[in-house]
């Protein structure tokens, strides 16, 4: 029944079952004097206090039950989640049950339960790895959802009065209006979460019950990975510490909304940072926090956006300049212009493949010969899951996989299943990497794009130079037991 003895506070874990309902002790109560009910039997009380040991509660819950009472100091987190849970999960018997304007939402958001509601989530988002959580309101009442390792998966369901108070708390921490449900807004907002001070982008929009909230979480002090540490293979890598020896051009990362550019863009300027080279990053927002990089937060609000920033900074006497998306014609524009005149830039854009990227430059006003001139790379790239080492299992592969392989030219003997553990706590993956697929530009090639030619001509040009399709990569990181064919399949597509 209790918990194993230990210096520091004891993990809520620790307990098999806490109390609940009626057997709990009423919220007011723990919220009062950051105490909860533990364990209980015939003969004994377990109390955890989130603050210190209370004796006075301790020797007045004794007197009460009659019982022997053991305390203990329980993790303050962990004692917020559990409150803001159990608070969440029952509907203010003063609200309510439709939604009408008249709400007093002011008073909703600085209520107690709603408070610690909105921490317990952040909380729990933190400690899960979260990326993006996820609050929509529905006929019924409300979801919240977190997205790990680009998955989404349910968290809690919350009354819908209690959104209400929610929405209008996470309107108040990112400063924007508590009153406007009829219209998109977009804020942030700074936190700190166990000694880890966070940004999170918040995204409000409409719904037909409601709204949809969305919270993106950004640690400020994240360390870039290594270039070898993205999930290259070793010919991709080598291939790319050459290309960014390059004393000037435009190297383009180009993928889907969250498929990890940013993080290759910043490993990228990690492999490049020295005293004899002045970076200047561009960014919205600044994710990573890189030292020896001159980093510049976008802020459209005042008129600060990617053209105009870069403006600037080719005044700076940059000698790598990376701007964090290529979005329209003005940027665009400057960024051949900064690639034209002695810079090595790097940028981003939104395409299904790398090749899309020569006619995406074009659709957005920049001229086929100036492409050919100033382009030198692209990546395109996906996340995907790694399998947990810890649980996966090989069986045999089945015909139409070992069929599927052999189109694409790769020998797949075996492929993986996994069971549950406690590691990966029971998904089967145990976090992310990236599979790639580049190409480089020749003399050959250049002609190819400075004459307009089509994305397929220019694909077949490719691939008759050996370039690895992402497609394949992934498959080899399938053959590998690096990921699942289901999980390749999930994000590359082998249609």
């Amino acid at each position: 029944m209790s918990a194993p003895r230990q210096a520091g506070p004891v993990s809520l874990s620790a307990f098999a079952s806490i109390p609940e309902g009626e057997g709990q002790f009423a919220p007011e109560f723990c919220r009062a004097n950051g105490a909860l009910k533990l364990a209980e039997n015939e003969d004994s009380i377990v109390l955890g206090f989130a603050e210190k040991v209370r004796r006075e509660v301790v020797a007045s819950v004794a007197k009460l039950s009659g019982k022997q009472v053991e305390a203990f100091l329980v993790d303050h987190a962990e004692f917020a989640s559990w409150l803001g849970r159990r608070l969440g999960s029952e509907a203010p018997g003063a609200a309510p049950s439709r939604d009408d304007d008249g709400i007093p939402l002011d008073v909703l958001a600085n209520d107690a339960p709603v408070v610690n509601l909105v921490n317990s989530v952040l909380i729990d988002a933190v400690r899960a790895g979260a990326s993006d959580v996820h609050l929509e309101s529905s006929s019924e009442g409300a979801l919240v959802r977190f997205r790990v390792d680009g998955v989404l998966a349910l968290d809690r369901r919350i009354s819908r009065e209690r959104f209400l108070g929610v929405s209008a708390r996470i309107k108040i921490m990112a400063n924007l209006n508590v009153m406007e449900r009829r219209l998109p807004q977009d804020g942030r907002l700074g936190v700190d979460s166990g000694g880890k001070s966070l940004d999170l982008r918040v995204s409000i929009v409409p719904t037909r019950h409601g709204e949809s909230i969305v919270l993106r979480l950004l640690g400020r002090s994240r360390e870039p990975l290594e270039l070898a540490a993205l999930g290259m293979s070793d010919a991709q890598l080598d291939a790319t510490r050459k290309l960014l020896g390059r004393p000037h051009g435009l190297v383009l990362v180009t993928g889907p909304t969250g498929s990890g550019k940013t993080t290759t863009l910043a490993a990228m300027m990690g492999a490049l940072r020295s005293e004899a080279r002045k970076i200047v990053s561009i960014e919205d927002p600044v994710e990573y926090v890189l030292e020896g990089v001159n980093q510049i937060q976008v802020n459209e609000r005042i008129q600060l956006g990617f053209d105009t920033i870069l403006r600037r900074v080719l005044r700076q006497d940059p000698d790598v300049v990376m701007v964090g998306e290529i979005r329209d014609h003005a940027t665009a524009e400057l960024v051949v212009r900064a690639a034209m005149t002695g810079h090595l830039v790097l940028s981003t854009l939104h395409t299904n493949d790398a090749v899309q990227a020569v006619a995406r430059l074009r659709n957005l006003g920049v001229e086929p010969y100036l492409v050919a001139g100033v382009l030198r790379g692209a990546y395109a790239q996906r996340l995907v899951r790694k399998l947990c080492p810890a649980c996966a299992r090989r069986v045999g592969a089945s015909p139409a996989r070992r069929a599927l392989a052999a189109s694409l030219g790769v020998t797949l003997e075996e492929t993986a299943e996994t069971k549950g553990c406690p590691l990966c706590r029971g998904s089967g993956y145990s976090g992310r990497f990236a599979v790639f697929e580049r190409f480089e530009l020749d003399a050959d090639l250049e002609e190819l794009v400075a004459s307009d030619a089509r994305s397929s001509a220019l694909r077949e040009a490719l691939a008759d130079r050996g370039m690895v399709g992402i497609r394949k990569a992934a498959l080899c990181r399938v053959a590998a037991f690096d990921t699942s064919f289901e999980e390749a399949e999930r994000e590359v597509g082998f249609a």
